[in-house]
């Protein structure tokens, strides 16, 4: 079951697709058209019988074929289309970290938002490929609560959705309360273990406890007591909890809102969702920014660029 705009396509043929896609790259000029075509509308895994077509038919590798005839946003939006699922996620992290500065953003989004199995995954994924340790390589490029709260999103151990006990949701909520509002200086530690450790079901409820009690937004007060990366991070934790799809639905509107746009963020949700919400997204990025993904996404990319993403976009919601 998944809520994504990409679907396995049917009929498919891995070789059929391939042809045509060493005809568009072949001799002069490229044939962009067909390439977007054909790799939006495939999903992921019929992507990846394609490439190992493309490799047995004519001895070439698709991804380098596409890198040397595309340019620009474009070739980013292809390749990333033909990275494997399983990899896209380690593979943007092991970005994040490399080389000079940290891209904490990247490691905020991925971390806040993926599921405690997707993150096991990731773990596993990045030993295998990387040959390290994400925790080691994360905790090394980081610092403070921030680091602290990414190493309990890390562990992966939230507990399950079950029933919800009303006592230790008052509890909870009474602790976020005394360590934020409360206080002088806040007790982060209480809010990096309630928010990294409790079901999403009992937390739902904590925030609409935490409302009751203090007469505030659990974001509101994240937002006075915090600062810098940790704020970003416990913020975007926070929306995770309440709706994932409103989380992506905000993060592709800030892409793209104001003066230039955050491509590689864009292409990254899009690409990312693309299987798994992107229709949710859609609902809740028209909901609440009265314009539709579609509209925005039209009004501020061009070229092939911008027909790839409206084909994974999938749709205006008016």
């Amino acid at each position: 079951y998944t809520r994504g705009t990409v679907t396995a396509f049917s009929p498919f043929d891995a070789r059929a697709d391939a042809e045509a896609l060493r005809k568009a790259m072949k001799g002069m000029g490229t044939d962009e058209e067909t390439i977007l075509k054909i790799l939006t509308s495939r999903n992921n895994a019929q992507r990846q019988e394609i490439a190992s077509a493309f490799k047995t038919l004519f001895g070439r590798d698709l991804v380098d074929d596409l890198k040397s005839e595309l340019t620009g946003k474009f070739e980013t939006l292809m390749v990333s289309l033909m990275r494997p699922t399983y990899i896209f996620d380690a593979h943007a992290l092991k970005h994040a970290i490399k080389g000079a500065g940290t891209n904490e953003k990247v490691l905020t989004e991925i971390l806040a938002s993926r599921t405690p199995e997707e993150v096991r995954n990731i773990k596993q994924v990045y030993l295998q490929e990387y040959e390290a340790n994400l925790e080691d390589k994360i905790t090394g490029e980081t610092s403070g609560y921030f680091q602290r709260m990414l190493v309990v999103l890390l562990q992966a151990n939230r507990d399950p959705d079950g029933g919800v006990d009303d006592g230790l949701v008052e509890q909870d909520a009474q602790v976020l309360f005394r360590a934020g509002e409360l206080k002088w200086g806040t007790d982060e530690e209480k809010f990096i273990t309630i928010l990294g450790t409790r079901s999403v079901s009992h937390l739902r409820r904590v925030f609409d406890k935490y409302m009751t009690i203090s007469g505030f937004q659990i974001e509101e007060t994240i937002d006075r007591e915090t600062s810098g990366d940790l704020e970003k991070l416990l913020l975007a934790v926070v929306k995770c909890i309440r709706s994932v799809p409103a989380y992506f639905a905000e993060i592709l509107y800030y892409s793209m809102k104001g003066a230039g746009t955050d491509d590689d963020t864009l292409i990254r949700v899009m690409v990312s969702r693309s299987e798994i919400d992107l229709l949710d997204i859609r609902k809740e990025f028209r909901k609440n920014f009265a314009k539709s993904l579609h509209q925005m996404i039209q009004k501020d990319t061009s070229g092939d660029y911008r027909k790839a993403l409206l084909l994974l976009c999938g749709g205006d919601d008016e």
